[in-house]
């Protein structure tokens, strides 16, 4: 129920909708700004005779709901002729309110519509929306973009004539400086530009200012402030580069919202910036007052995330702390509104110009004088899995950065001494202490004395110390604590270091998070705060060492994932108390956007992101490329009526039976062996990591022409794929890119592809001419490269094509021609440009900002790397293309599922990620608005989600489902409008008056009084709570795990992207009754892929959301759910299979393929290294789910531990990963997830066991 408003405006009554009304006048204006209502409430107080009538006014923040609109309009707008809106970004900010007031201008005679833009950009989209366009509406707009005393004048006079009937001219403002420098003074210390808009100085509002001003000056920094109108405009930008370059600014604080360049350019660069060149660092100003903020453990609301924090990273601006906040100043009698101005944080403001000067002071630092941190992170908590970097060689990629910084000039010692690969660093870091127990008694590189650290941690803030102590008690009962002689050679306790030192350069392993010191805070502590032994190290870094840059290398670390505020942080969140206001670099592999924000949010991190590893077609290997040899055969003899043909198919069905291919349920032989050839072709063609990048370089030229073949395969920019345009030139009716590989081929593509080949095996399937297409494009591909001899060797079963030649047609040559222009250019300058963003980075310059995205789904937009990557613009999620999507994977699955049950899918769990919601605009929750039979709405024009409606039951022709999400961490933070907008959905649905069996959402709020669908961790915390236990191996049964799940993810999320007083915030509340409910009647855990970058067994993350979404449901239900897997990799072609033939799939295409095992043998440590996770996350998902087949474990131990060449590697390489590889195979045993196991292979087993913990104890 809406309450009235007691105050119009007021945004202290924060209680989700109030409706407004205001004493009736014959003028009203609506603003988007709090500024316009301060310089129009002062001017007619000192001038009332401006305009002789009433005037209301109010900021449209309090009108947002649809209802408080239609409220307003009624009871506020009745006896009104002339309302004005002032709107700021556009038109789909608000939508609905112009909808409203153009029916009431139309409602009656005399009534005058004025509708004015806050940019010039949107001027014209907006002005032909009011009853009174052209020149006129342009004018006004103006007259308030200037600004002043004088020009509000104008626009007073003009709606005064207005009023009386008049037709005024157009009042066009006499033009203010822009920029206006503030503030200039002659002081010695390094110049700061400072930008703010001019409408705070037109207003009177310079508190903030004032604050950052004095902030600046008392870090000895001299300060160029400029008021601007906006830095849309060229000519504006333009005089701020002129005056800030003539100054010599070294860094820029930005307090203006929005980004300089548009979302549709920004990936060509913001020449504001790069004139400039130095770094340009966000003030975050809050729209909600700090009162609001405190309490929120998101931080900003939704629209302040993407007007201050999403849109300016286009920029790349440095995300920093909340400058300010939006309070109630005083209530205007006379507007009959609330009135607001900004109140600066000087604590905040504080950190923001340490952080500046410490930018400055990174800059100015000689390169021989500068120190810096890289720091590798290490979890699980074990020798075998030190540098974590995800597609990363992170050992190599430091390496090579320590010889690029001897190179600059950097202090590093003797050059002798440093590391001349990945390994050789990586035993040298394991020579000394390590974050696993094992290593205890190995010297650390330093310590950090207790008193020290007592000294620092006395002037943290107590609330914060009073959570980190509930847990860890005061600092001098940390567990990490040892004795050593300190500085005055008394024993005293200490925090010991872990890390080498070269010189002024420092590589340290990462802290551990605290886990690992108490089984039981897997299962209830997700919110943990870090340990004192986590802090010290920090503190050792930024105190003793005096680091001035810290880079985290390669993705991700735990510093980012400290609980606290989402963004905006406090005084009180973690990862300030571990960071403090220190430059921070994140080398980030470019498709994961998600994760990359969290760091550029959470810790004002600079990302320098990477290229993807190698990719290329999986091809088949050993068994497999037999059984496809044993099919060839059959298939030849069956068409020619051999007599082998019988005896072949009885051999077929044997090898199927070995085998075990997930094709043995079909009933009959023929059908199996049908599939299993498409089967085939279906793993020849999966795209598989050829290895692992190393920052700053190019692969190796025969796996760069397969990652260029990956890039030129989806269509883009208009143009077909490489293997289409092949396929459009020889005449195929086949497309490579959309067709499923096991379809059939047509008889016309049998015999065009026939001819093509010459002599060989039938051709059958669609993956058939794939391959053949495959193998004409690579050459293409080697041809553009201008390969080497010898660069075809690891591609898989390239076939020779001594058929009829193959001519160039105008398809294939448009597509070439894409790939010189598009492609080549900057895949080739991608090491370069990695090289060159750190050394940039480090020198305390600008990166220039990038987008990100997975670039095998055609975004050739996002090389070259070396960027500091930007997100998406929140306010169009989800994307057209997203729902289109989404709405064609829930008819596939719900046709799949009624084939396979023989009823309609009603419930389903749903686990969804911010990151993949970044990439791909939105697809799992398109996904779910389709399967609960709703459709987004999007404004015309901008196509800017501004509704969700229903779609009826009759055209709908099915039941709704019934569908919870289990969201991530990272997408309550970064996507607000998303949750409001499905809670929007679910409200609208349980509102229907439809039957239980049509509507199993609706049945089910009319008992429990709601229907929230959206749970996920607590407020400030992150992850889903199998990995700690998992790792540990501190669980007896799978219900443990599902236990774990449901503790860490009992908070129920709820919101209304169109409330006003909240801002569309987001509010959560611990219900884990509700989540049992659901969880309880689920018959389906979904999860989806959007990308072949990487695989399911890649990360833990699959596991720990869907594996615990299953063990959750099977401990409540008692039996398991349904388990899907969606691939949205190729937009054109969705495809839906069970969790079981994926493990199947990556078993073979990826974790038994003599090319990847190969390929990690090459990465030496780190390759042992991503075998170990990959088995590990296999295990966990079994521990899970037990759905991975019994024969992958005998498999893996087969190809992995009992090849001798792989096992000779392994203990050379990564002897730790080794022990652990075949320590995990007999968990697995044990645990009951490994029934089939030999006892031979089991003695095998804990005889390497033994043999390698003698390895590992002569390092």
């Amino acid at each position: 129920m809406h309450r009235l408003a007691s105050i119009a405006g007021d945004r202290t009554e924060d209680d989700g909708g109030l409706f407004v009304e205001q004493p009736p006048a014959p003028v009203v204006l609506l603003s988007s700004a709090d500024t316009d209502l301060l310089a129009v409430a002062q001017l007619l107080a000192a001038e009332p005779e401006l305009l002789p009538t009433a005037l209301r006014a109010l900021n449209l923040s309090a009108l947002q709901h649809p209802a408080v609109i239609d409220h307003y309009v009624t009871t506020s707008l009745a006896s009104t002729r002339l309302v004005v809106v002032r709107l700021l970004g556009g038109r789909g900010h608000w939508s609905y309110g112009l909808e409203c007031l153009r029916q009431w201008a139309d409602a009656a005679e005399g009534r005058q519509l004025l509708v004015l833009a806050g940019t010039a950009e949107e001027e014209q989209a907006l002005a032909c929306l009011g009853s009174l366009d052209g020149p006129l509406a342009s004018a006004c707009a103006a007259c308030l973009r200037e600004g002043g005393p004088a020009n509000l004048r104008l626009l007073l006079r003009t709606l005064a004539g207005l009023l009386a009937g008049e037709s005024p001219e157009p009042p066009w403002p006499a033009p203010a400086a822009d920029p206006l420098p503030h503030d200039w003074r002659d002081e010695p210390g390094s110049r700061v530009g400072v930008i703010l808009y001019r409408a705070l100085w037109q207003a009177g509002d310079l508190a903030l200012m004032e604050a950052l001003l004095a902030a600046l000056r008392g870090q000895g920094l001299a300060p160029r402030a400029l008021w601007v109108s906006s830095l849309r405009d060229g000519a504006v930008q333009r005089g701020v580069a002129d005056l800030l370059a003539r100054e010599g600014a070294e860094a820029v604080l930005c307090g203006t919202g929005f980004a300089s360049v548009s979302f549709e350019e920004a990936g060509l660069g913001a020449p504001l910036w790069e004139r400039l060149g130095v770094p340009v660092l966000q003030v975050l100003c809050s729209g909600r007052s700090r009162g609001v903020w405190s309490a929120s453990s998101i931080g900003l609301a939704p629209l302040d995330l993407s007007l201050q924090v999403a849109l300016p990273e286009l920029d790349g601006r440095l995300t920093t702390r909340v400058g300010a906040f939006k309070e109630w100043c005083a209530t205007s009698d006379s507007l009959a509104t609330a009135l607001h101005r900004y109140v600066p944080d000087r604590g905040r403001l504080d950190w923001i110009a340490r952080l500046t000067a410490a930018w400055i002071d990174l800059r100015r630092t000689p390169a021989a004088g500068r120190r810096v941190a890289l720091v590798l992170a290490n979890y699980p908590n074990r020798n075998s899995r030190l540098a974590n970097g995800v597609g990363l060689d992170t050992p190599a990629s430091a390496a090579l950065m320590l010889g690029w910084l001897a190179e600059a000039g950097y202090d590093l010692g003797a050059a002798v001494d440093l590391p001349a690969d990945g390994d050789v660093l990586i035993h040298r870091l394991l020579e000394g202490r390590s974050n696993d127990p094992e290593s205890g008694h190995r010297p650390p590189l330093d310590h950090l004395p207790l008193a020290t650290y007592q000294t620092w941690y006395a002037t943290l803030p107590p609330e914060g110390r009073q959570r980190l102590e509930a847990v860890w008690g005061p600092p001098d009962t940390d567990a990490g604590l040892e004795p050593v002689a300190l500085a005055d050679g008394v024993m005293g306790p200490a925090f010991p270091v872990r890390g080498l030192r070269f010189g002024r350069v420092l590589v340290l392993i990462q802290p551990e998070r605290g886990y690992d010191r108490d089984p039981s805070l897997s299962y209830h502590s997700p919110d943990l705060p870090p340990t004192h032994a986590y802090l010290a190290q920090y503190l050792w870094l930024r105190q003793s060492f005096e680091a001035q840059v810290v880079v985290h290398v390669g993705k991700h670390g735990n510093l980012e994932w400290l609980p606290g505020k989402g963004l905006g942080l406090s005084q009180d969140c973690f990862p300030e108390w571990a960071l403090g206001p220190l430059p921070h670099l994140y080398p980030f592999i470019v498709n994961d956007p998600g994760e990359g924000s969290q760091a550029k949010r959470r810790a004002q991190a600079v990302i320098l992101d990477h290229l993807t590893p190698p990719l290329g077609r999986a091809g088949l290997h050993g068994d497999l490329q037999g059984l496809e040899a044993l099919l060839d055969e059959y298939w030849e003899a069956r068409q020619l009526g051999s007599a082998r043909a019988p005896l072949l198919r009885e051999r077929l069905g044997q090898r199927l039976e070995e085998l075990q291919l997930p094709v043995t349920a079909l009933p009959d032989l023929d059908g199996q062996l049908e599939a299993a050839d498409g089967y085939l072709c279906e793993l020849k063609e999966a795209q598989i990591r050829l290895g692992l990048h190393t920052f700053g370089t190019l692969p190796a030229p025969a796996k760069l022409a397969e990652l260029l073949l990956c890039l030129a395969r989806p269509p883009q920019a208009g143009v077909p794929g490489l293997t289409q345009a092949l396929a459009l030139d020889l005449g195929l009716d086949l497309d490579p890119w959309s067709d499923p590989e096991e379809a059939p081929l047509s008889a016309a593509d049998r015999g065009r592809l026939a001819a093509l080949r010459g002599s060989g095996p039938q051709l059958r399937h669609i993956g058939d001419g794939v391959a053949l297409l495959e193998a004409l494009a690579l050459g293409l591909v080697e041809e553009e490269l201008g390969g080497a001899p010898g660069t075809t060797a690891s591609a898989p079963e390239t076939p020779e094509l001594p058929g009829t030649p193959v001519a160039l047609g105008a398809a294939t040559e448009r597509a070439l021609g894409h790939l010189r222009r598009a492609l080549l250019p900057p895949l080739l300058a991608c090491g370069a440009a990695e090289r060159q963003s750190l050394l940039t980075g480090l020198a305390g310059g600008r990166i220039a900002a990038g987008p990100s995205g997975a670039p095998t789904r055609g975004r050739p937009d996002l090389l070259p790397t070396g960027r500091n990557f930007y997100s998406v613009d929140l306010r169009g999620l989800p994307t057209e293309a997203a729902w289109d999507l989404g709405r064609r994977s829930a008819e596939l699955l719900l046709q799949l599922h009624l084939q396979e049950e023989g009823e309609d899918l009603r419930t389903l769990a749903l686990s969804v990620w911010g990151t993949a919601t970044m990439r791909n605009g939105g697809e799992d929750i398109g996904q779910a608005l389709a399967l609960m039979g709703v459709r987004p709405v999007w404004d015309g024009p901008t196509r800017r989600l501004v509704d969700v409606e229903v779609i009826p039951l009759r055209l709908l022709g099915r039941p709704r489902v019934d569908v919870t999400l289990r969201i991530s961490g990272l997408f309550r933070d970064a996507f607000p409008q998303l949750v409001g907008w499905f809670n929007r959905a679910t409200r609208l649905v349980a509102g229907l008056d439809e039957a239980p069996e049509d509507n199993p959402l609706a049945a089910s709020a009319r008992q429990e009084g709601h229907g929230g669908r959206i749970y996920g961790s607590a407020p400030g915390a992150y992850g889903a709570g199998l990995q700690g236990l998992i790792d540990s191996g501190h669980w007896e049964e799978r219900g443990d795990l599902g236990e774990a799940f449901l503790n860490w993810s009992a908070w129920r999320y709820d919101g209304d992207p169109v409330d006003g007083a909240s801002g569309g915030a987001i509010d959560a509340m611990a219900d884990r009754a509700g989540l049992e409910r659901r969880l309880a009647q689920v018959q389906v855990v979904l999860h989806n892929q959007d990308n072949r970058e990487h695989d399911l067994l890649d990360s833990d993350d699959y596991y720990q959301f869907q594996g615990g979404l299953s063990a959750a449901a099977e401990r409540l239900q008692g039996r398991a759910p349904a388990l899907w897997f969606g691939d949205h990799s190729r937009s054109q072609r969705p495809r839906l299979h069970r969790l079981e033939r994926e493990f199947d799939k990556v078993l073979r295409s990826r974790l038994l393929n003599p090319r990847w095992i190969a390929a990690m043998q090459e990465h030496g440590y780190k390759g042992g290294f991503e075998m170990a996770a990959s088995l590990d996350y296999l295990f966990a998902y079994d521990a899970s789910t037990g759905r991975v087949p019994d024969w992958g474990y005998g498999a893996i131990s087969a190809a992995w531990l009992e090849d001798g060449a792989v096992r000779a590697f392994l203990g050379r390489a990564n002897p730790w990963a080794l022990r652990d590889m075949a320590e995990r195979l007999l968990e697995a045993h044990h645990r009951g997830l490994w029934d089939g196991a030999d006892p031979e292979r089991l003695e095998r087993l804990r005889q390497l066991v033994l043999e390698s913990e003698s390895l590992v104890e002569q390092r």
